[in-house]
């Protein structure tokens, strides 16, 4: 088996955390890809022009226009230690998340809290006098905003969970994603304010994400439906064999009654002459069924 077809079989068998993961990766490939040959091409706009369409832009007027990039922003990367982070915190709170809930909910998490965490960065910037001279070119893109929901999302729902950290030993995970938030939303905020804005709309949805969920509300469950349609409508179908038979006519259907009771005749005549015992086992069960038929 090919590199290429192993990736394909554990994209199609794997959990939805490897799906959301290879998403990830495959458009990062692909923006890596663009870059190359835009350098290659001395067209230094087409790389640009490709992360425009992925990235989630700031101003309502061109997210109008690029509705879409408040889904595609959150699968978008153009660093490697980027993707890298965002990768390795998806696995590991992801593989808990899955200990305790469903897939369907680890990927209506994970883009309610890019969605989330898109329109808090658009508000913010359309709406505080900081960003104005900035709200017309900005854009933002990583799965930052929804892995943070994740994050926080299993981490309100078992806060006491632990894991051993090299060094300082059992943790429990309300801990770790209290440190993750402050430290990659709240330090430093006029530094990349716009992913920071982002990250707390994700970790803002995760929170009432579990809050709901505790309650017996899935927040998750419209989108689960929508995903559910597009998977059925793209889902190859099963074809379906249709065979035709012949309508019985009096003629056949004498002819058939005929031979079987000939063949019953041949039976119990064999039985006069050599006893029941001389039957073979294919004629022993002919006879217990047509025994069966008449009891």
């Amino acid at each position: 088996m090919s590199m290429w077809d192993e990736i394909k079989r554990t994209f199609r068998e794997g959990s939805s955390l490897t799906r959301l993961i290879y998403l990830n990766i495959a458009v990062f490939i692909l923006l890596s890809a663009v870059s190359i040959i835009g350098y290659l091409l001395d067209n230094q706009q087409l790389p640009v022009r490709i992360l425009n369409f992925f990235s989630v832009p700031s101003s309502l007027t061109a997210l109008l226009l690029r509705p879409w990039t408040l889904i595609t922003y959150m699968f978008t990367h153009k660093d490697f230690l980027h993707i890298l982070f965002n990768m390795l915190w998806l696995y590991w709170f992801g593989l808990i998340f899955l200990e305790y809930l469903d897939q369907k909910k680890l990927v209506a998490v994970y883009l309610l809290g890019g969605i989330a965490g898109a329109a808090v960065y658009i508000i913010s910037f359309n709406l505080f006098p900081v960003f104005s001279s900035v709200v017309g070119e900005s854009i933002a893109i990583g799965a930052s905003a929804s892995v943070m929901a994740v994050v926080v999302a299993i981490a309100a729902y078992v806060p006491d969970y632990s894991v051993h950290l090299l060094i300082l030993g059992r943790i429990r995970i309300k801990y770790i994603a209290i440190a993750i938030f402050v430290f990659t939303s709240i330090l430093d905020f006029s530094t990349n304010s716009g992913g920071k804005l982002a990250h707390i709309g994700g970790a803002l949805l995760g929170y009432v994400y579990t809050l709901n969920l505790r309650q017996g509300r899935d927040l998750g469950k419209g989108i689960n439906i929508i995903l559910d349609f597009f998977v059925t409508l793209f889902k190859p179908r099963k074809k379906i064999k249709v065979t035709y038979k012949k309508p019985v006519t009096d003629y056949n259907y004498n002819k058939t009654k005929a031979e079987h009771r000939e063949q019953i005749n041949s039976i119990l005549d064999k039985i006069s002459k050599g006893g029941y015992d001389s039957l073979t086992k294919e004629e022993k069960d002919l006879l217990f069924r047509e025994s069966q038929k008449k009891s």
